[in-house]
């Protein structure tokens, strides 16, 4: 038996990783990426047997952003020639819900771009959600920014099962990619979330000039979050961003962070997330012996592959979408 193979063995047992160990992954040549990726589904097939989780974003208040994140288009130091819109409308949040359960979708994600959501924003939301939950029935994720209690409390009441709050980079780096708010500040939102009964959901972007250090102490973050659901999202370099130009991925790394998420956490969702099309490219399949949940459709501000794609992929590769839903819809 392979040495990766052996260490998921260990990690089926309980096993936890070494920061060495972590590392070896990372740094793991080309010729080992198979049995590698092998370890990582003997863990993934454990938890999730051969089913991939479907998710679906809706984009519902674009741009105006005050924050200074150096990745997003939306921040007010992006020059990007995105779209900007307020709040969109209940029927608009709605519409989205109907494509999302034709497509088969689980989790459908309500974003909204700011700092946070004002009270009125939320009331909103709480509304949109309520009906949401009794046309379909769908599993809904509301990734607002940050969160005070008082807005959980609502978004529970209403019967949003999950809360996004990524914490996007490792606390060392973070001060490299924004000011405008602190690490702790997004580790108490997904904290805050997890206070009032919703899962919470916090993941990553890889890509931003971090070290491999910088990303194991990510996967060990989430870990000690327990965190339920983790996106880990692929740098897609926007223009008009500080970080434009930055092109430091490539495909086979790409898998190896997903094996090092799925190592270290090895019963959580690992979703395959922004940028999987351009940074994973032709290996986006292989992502999914290591991930267990990917989005269809598109992202925030940039075009994702075509859901028939997606479908189609899942098809070929003889995986079965987890279409779970609520037993009974929240009223």
């Amino acid at each position: 038996m392979g040495k990766w193979k052996m260490l998921a063995k260990e990690v089926l047992k309980g096993k936890e990783l070494s920061n060495d160990e972590a590392l070896s992954i990372l740094e793991c040549g080309k010729e080992e990426i198979l049995e590698l990726l092998d370890g990582a589904y003997q863990i993934r097939r454990k938890f999730y047997g051969n089913k991939v989780k479907l998710n679906m974003i809706i984009n519902t208040k674009s741009g105006l952003c005050p924050e200074n994140c150096g990745y997003c288009s939306q921040s007010i130091v992006s020059t990007a020639p995105i779209e900007k819109y307020r709040m969109i409308d209940k029927e608009s949040i709605l519409k989205g819900a109907k494509q999302a359960d034709h497509l088969n979708v689980g989790t459908y994600c309500i974003v909204a771009s700011g700092r946070g959501p004002s009270n009125r924003e939320v009331d909103h939301v709480v509304s949109a959600v309520k009906e949401i939950k009794e046309k379909y029935n769908l599993k809904v994720c509301a990734c607002l920014g940050l969160l005070k209690p008082d807005q959980a409390k609502q978004l529970k009441e209403a019967g949003v099962d999950r809360y996004n709050h990524n914490i996007n980079t490792s606390e060392s780096h973070h001060e490299q990619i924004t000011t405008s708010h602190t690490y702790q500040d997004r580790v108490n939102t997904v904290e805050i979330a997890k206070e009032h009964g919703i899962s919470p959901c916090s993941g990553i972007i890889v890509g931003m000039k971090e070290t491999l250090q910088d990303v194991v102490d990510m996967a060990n973050s989430l870990k000690v979050l327990d965190a339920d659901s983790i996106p880990v999202n692929f740098l897609h370099a926007i223009d008009g961003t500080p970080l434009e130009g930055v092109n430091e991925l490539d495909p086979i790394y790409c898998l190896k962070v997903l094996c090092l998420m799925r190592y270290i956490n090895p019963s959580k969702e690992i979703r395959i997330s922004g940028g999987r099309e351009i940074n994973l490219r032709s290996l986006q399949p292989l992502g999914l012996y290591a991930a267990n949940s990917i989005f269809v459709g598109d992202y925030l501000t940039t075009a994702g592959q075509g859901s028939t794609k997606d479908h189609q992929m899942l098809e070929d590769m003889g995986f079965e979408i987890d279409y779970v839903r609520n037993e009974e819809p929240a009223l």
